[in-house]
């Protein structure tokens, strides 16, 4: 489980939403924590409309302001200001998950692109393509720069795929160690909501599509059984459905429904078109939910 978090900072109050979010799981966890920020090459004095550290006497100052009050003494709080000028913040931070070899990576989504960023190639994505760190991507929004720290119900979304089954290791051993609900879900498309690689099968031979699915759906509701005995001989609190319709839609209505404080996905880290022609659903499900993603690098 994760014992290494590591947590960019660029100043501002909307990356500061991870710094509750990964106190939190430091202390459940009992995880040491690297607070980074890395110095941009002519970096502007303003970001997201409010100071941007721009020096290292500033931003070490200002990490370990971070530091001490925001984490107990007992958590252990490490501190790194990268001090050569960088015109690619995102690669820099690659870099530095290779330097530090953190378990785990929290960002927030944040910057004049929003969703736009991740979908063509930002942080998160560069991070997960470039490696085998999970990513857990928050999303605060301009004026409620607070994220809920606590963490009672995480959601799974699987697909079948044996690449993804990783990320349900790790779901189910991170609600063991920090005592949260479990809950599966698995989508399986509609003749209407087949992605663009199976559409046109779908569209020429409709009856034969239609059974195919059926038995997709059959064969979801054994899988989830069978993952569902796994979990509870582990020790985890547990439940499961299968749902018809598109993917990243029943995802969030099912987070929703669930009261579900995260949701994790295994992700390939494919960006632009590579990602939508792959029929990745991370992108569709981050922009329609605020809840926070944590990405798992399949593992291939």
């Amino acid at each position: 489980m994760f014992k290494h978090l590591l947590v960019p900072l660029d100043g501002s109050t909307l990356a500061e939403a991870a710094i509750p979010v990964a106190a939190e799981l430091s202390r459940k966890l009992k995880a040491s924590v690297t607070l980074l920020h890395v110095i941009e090459k002519n970096a502007p004095q303003e970001i997201h409309g409010q100071r941007h550290l721009t020096n290292e006497d500033e931003a070490r100052v200002y990490l370990e302001g971070i530091a001490a009050a925001k984490f107990k003494p007992d958590q252990k709080v490490n501190i790194h200001v990268h001090t050569d000028e960088v015109s690619q913040v995102s690669r820099s931070i690659v870099e530095h998950s290779g330097e530090f070899a953190p378990d785990l990576i929290i960002l927030s989504a944040h910057g004049e692109g929003g969703i736009h960023d991740f979908v063509v190639g930002s942080i998160p994505q560069q991070v997960i393509a470039a490696g085998s760190i999970p990513v857990l991507l928050l999303q605060p929004q301009e004026g409620d720069e607070s994220s809920k720290s606590s963490i009672s119900c995480i959601l799974a979304a699987l697909d079948g795929d044996p690449e993804h089954d990783y990320s349900l290791v790790v779901a189910s051993d991170l609600a063991l160690e920090i005592g949260a609900q479990l809950h599966l879900i698995r989508v399986v498309p509609t003749l209407g909501t087949l992605d663009a690689k199976h559409a046109a099968t779908g569209t020429l031979l409709p009856v034969t599509t239609n059974a195919i699915l059926e038995l997709a759906e059959d064969e979801a509701v054994n899988y989830l059984d069978h993952q569902l005995d796994f979990l509870k001989a582990k020790g985890v609190e547990a439940s499961a459905e299968v749902e018809r319709g598109d993917p990243a839609q029943e995802v969030v209505k099912s987070a929703t429904n669930q009261n579900a404080d995260m949701i994790v996905l295994g992700t390939h880290g494919k960006k632009g078109m590579d990602a939508l022609w792959a029929g990745s659903v991370a992108p569709m499900i981050i922009a329609r939910t605020r809840l926070p993603i944590l990405l798992i690098p399949v593992r291939r």
